[in-house]
């Protein structure tokens, strides 16, 4: 049945406004998450070393957004050994990130 799926050739036409919804959103995730962690070390003094485990996961975010442009040059140049290669190792900074807020959350120590 998934082969069946598979050889399905079909053509999608994406809506004109595709790709600048794709393009401002992915400029404004890695903007938001270079504040997070500018603020999350900036503060990590301050607040104690649990911030400092959610500014390294602001920082692994950060790395999930640049793997599409990663991505995007791969397809923009048919490379689909980049493609596949980034792609097998897509949501490993997404499970850092979770470790590292999980840490975070753990290290928290002033209940009020």
């Amino acid at each position: 049945m998934l082969t069946a799926i598979l050889a399905q050739n079909q053509t999608y036409t994406p809506p004109t406004y595709f790709g600048l919804v794709v393009v401002l959103l992915l400029v404004a995730g890695v903007v938001g998450w270079i504040i997070a962690a500018v603020l999350g070390f900036a503060r990590a003094r301050a607040f104690g070393p649990s911030t400092r485990w959610f500014a390294l996961a602001s920082v692994c975010l950060i790395i999930y957004h640049l793997q599409f442009l990663v991505l995007a040059v791969g397809a923009i140049q048919n490379d689909s050994d980049l493609v596949l290669g980034v792609g097998a190792f897509f949501n490993l900074f997404v499970v850092l990130a979770s470790v590292c807020a999980i840490i975070g959350f753990v290290r928290l120590t002033d209940p009020r």
